[in-house]
């Protein structure tokens, strides 16, 4: 899992606030992993697939839209501060591992 957070810091990301519902999203069997970054891009992983998908999503209260830049859409809705539901399925929020800083 390690590797998304690195995709995310990959991103372009100008940030103007950072999003309470910002972070990483996983299912309790980690095949599926979103990271809503606070651009308001998401990167998704898929199984070993990191970076399976990637778009744009916005937040209204507790719904969630998402807009896949293939064109797919999905929307979800956040149950409680810890709980996605989104796409037919439950992700919950996980804290990231700090970068690894380079040995010197």
């Amino acid at each position: 899992m390690g590797s998304l957070g690195t995709l995310a810091r990959a991103e372009t990301v100008v940030a103007t606030t950072a999003h309470p519902y910002a972070g990483l999203w996983i299912t309790d069997d980690a095949r599926v992993r979103h990271e809503l970054l606070p651009s308001g891009r998401y990167i998704e992983a898929r199984g070993t697939r990191e970076g399976a998908y990637r778009g744009r999503y916005e937040v209204s209260g507790t719904r969630i839209e998402c807009w896949d830049d293939t064109g797919f859409t999905a929307d979800g809705v956040f149950v409680d501060a810890n709980t996605l539901h989104h796409g037919g399925m439950v992700l919950r929020r996980r804290e990231q591992a700090p970068l690894a800083l380079p040995a010197r």
